[in-house]
């Protein structure tokens, strides 16, 4: 399988198509990476070095990839952070041009916006881009618990807060809503949850909450293109939300073993494909829900 990926790139560490695509490598996927940006490491740092291309230039990118006659073979689009709101537009002017090419292609959306604790850490404009226009066109995004807050305009603490505010962005046209990290005040504070809601059902698992001094970015890009991937495979979201939280925790311990700061994706690159340890997964019944 195929799948297109737009998003930035950085020489040094692991964010963007860097954490993206060896995982989806390993896992048996061709990937197409069409970076955003050219950095030497992520800004996170508070320097760094490099440009970020124009919209312009990812949307020639594209042509030329077009031009191989190929968008038909195209299985999934994965994208994620934005530089822009100019970029998104040439993001969804793309997602159009592989549905025209092949209308089963998943558009899977990973919405970086910012996060609990940190807030908003994107451009003006970029919030509103993926609440209004992005997420009700992509068939999976993969919020944070503070991203799925902005989608949803209201606080996100109760497993039942999560549920609703997932349905009410479904209801304005995505089909599944992957919440990657989610912490409420009524579950255990030693783990740390991922959530996945459907129109008609919704599924949860848990995994232990690693302690880091400094919260290694990427694992938001990268655990998008697990679930993408494992979703491609079967169709099946509670099998795609098992094996991407297997493949997750393994790459952030790993990253916690080794006391770095950067995702340790190479060292856990095994446990992609055959993870040691697995977490059950819970579908959620209306009762929870109420």
């Amino acid at each position: 399988m195929n799948i297109l990926s737009i998003q930035s790139h950085v020489a040094y560490g692991y964010v963007g198509n860097r954490a993206a695509t060896f995982p989806l490598q390993r896992l048996g996927f061709d990937v197409w990476a069409v970076n955003t940006v050219q950095f030497s490491n992520h800004t996170g740092y508070g320097a760094w070095k490099g440009e970020a291309f124009s919209p312009a230039h990812i949307r020639a990118v594209i042509d030329g990839i077009a031009e191989r006659g190929v968008l038909g073979q195209c299985d999934a689009l994965l994208t994620g952070y934005l530089g822009d709101p100019a970029m998104g537009e040439a993001v969804i002017e793309t997602a159009a041009r592989v549905r025209a090419a092949n209308p089963k292609a998943i558009w899977t959306c990973d919405p970086v916006m910012g996060d609990v604790g940190r807030g908003f850490f994107v451009r003006p404009g970029i919030p509103e881009l993926f609440r209004d226009r992005i997420a009700p066109l992509a068939d999976i995004i993969t919020p944070n618990q503070f991203e799925l807050e902005h989608l949803a305009g209201g606080k996100v603490d109760t497993l039942k807060h999560a549920i609703d505010a997932a349905r009410k962005v479904i209801a304005r046209g995505t089909r599944h809503v992957l919440i990657t990290s989610l912490q409420r005040i009524d579950a255990a504070p030693d783990k740390i949850e991922m959530l996945a809601v459907s129109a008609d059902d919704a599924h949860l698992v848990a995994t232990p909450l690693l302690d880091f001094k400094v919260t290694p970015n990427g694992s938001g890009d990268a655990v998008a293109a697990l679930f993408l991937a494992h979703y491609l495979r079967g169709r099946d979201i509670a099998k795609a939300l098992a094996e991407a939280a297997a493949g997750i925790f393994a790459l952030m311990a790993a990253t916690a073993h080794a006391g770095q700061r950067e995702l340790a994706l190479i060292a856990a690159q095994d446990e992609f494909v055959n993870p040691t340890r697995h977490f059950a997964v819970t579908k959620i019944g209306s009762e929870a829900r109420a």
